[in-house]
């Protein structure tokens, strides 16, 4: 995605002069990316990345920035952030902040054959190796993954489309998160919650960073795990590989082992992850027929025992 925001040469060297960085040179905006602004900028020093906040508040990007540094300290491998001159992380330029990141050389892969996929695994269960229970600073300002937040956002989305069928869809979607069984057990810790080509780094074959926590939050650890298994082993339109799923566990679990009761409720994990993705496409199809509904349905004919029975 290209910039949002405009920056001029000036505007840039204004920011700059805040740091030890070097004196700019050029700038350009790096195309892959989420909803904000993120220009790769050089100067006499070297190159780094400018990542300027559309849509976040100061403290939603506050709880990103000490995630990183936590991360950080326990070795993870993400993109440093530089401290300004009065020695905070994040500036504001008009009104919205920023944060000038560390440049890593890498590719982004679009497809990952298994070897590239397992490294990323390794990773992901090394990320909540090191987070677990970890009830990160400015949590608060983040979306939190649950069912409470599920039914929150729905029906914020239905009210602002305010159709019949965004009602009927409401409605649907708020009966089937009252079958959800995920008890306060369930270990929880931060989970990155978007693993798109454009976030995860490789360089000769090897993985060398995962970028972007723009949607990282406070929940339940396996929702990353589920995450990859609705990615990778459920194709669209297609029912869900169980084999693929299968092999998706077995690597995360040589990282990172899983209770009993988190492999009990990865079925409710994964209908929570289908009613998420409900939300962020709500107005796509009609009630009596779309996508996330025949998941929901499949799963529901299947049954959580079976499911269970074919994962494990």
């Amino acid at each position: 995605m290209s910039a949002k925001t405009k920056f001029s040469r000036k505007d840039l060297e204004k920011i700059l002069s805040d740091y030890s960085l070097g004196k700019y040179k050029d700038s350009i905006s790096i195309a892959k990316g989420t909803v904000q602004t993120n220009l790769l900028v050089r100067t006499t020093e070297g190159k780094f990345v400018f990542r300027y906040y559309e849509n976040r508040s100061k403290g939603s990007v506050l709880f990103e920035s000490s995630l990183i540094s936590y991360l950080e300290n326990h070795n993870f491998p993400c993109p440093s952030q530089f401290k300004n001159k009065h020695g905070a992380h994040i500036g504001v330029y008009k009104k919205k902040p920023y944060i000038l990141f560390e440049f890593i050389e890498g590719k982004h892969v679009k497809k990952l054959d298994k070897t590239l996929k397992n490294q990323l695994i390794k990773k992901i269960a090394q990320l909540h190796c090191i987070t677990k229970n970890h009830r990160a600073k400015y949590r608060k300002f983040r979306w939190n993954y649950s069912v409470a937040l599920c039914a929150q956002l729905a029906k914020k989305e239905a009210k602002k489309i305010n159709t019949a069928n965004s009602r009927a869809k409401l409605k649907w979607l708020i009966n089937e998160l009252k079958e959800l069984k995920l008890p306060k057990s369930l270990p929880k810790g931060i989970c990155h919650c978007d693993f798109h080509f454009s976030n995860i780094l490789f360089k000769n074959r090897k993985f060398v960073s995962l970028l972007d926590f723009d949607d990282a939050n406070y929940t339940f650890l396996a929702f990353d795990l589920i995450s990859l298994i609705d990615l990778w082993a459920w194709p669209y339109n297609k029912t869900l590989k169980f084999h693929e799923a299968t092999n998706i566990i077995k690597e995360y679990v040589k990282h990172r082992s899983l209770k009993n009761n988190e492999k009990k409720h990865l079925y409710d994990l994964l209908k929570l992850q289908i009613l998420f993705d409900c939300i962020w496409f709500f107005e796509r199809g009609n009630v009596d027929n779309f996508h996330e509904k025949r998941k929901i349905a499949y799963l529901n004919n299947l049954g959580r025992n079976e499911f269970h029975k074919k994962l494990f």
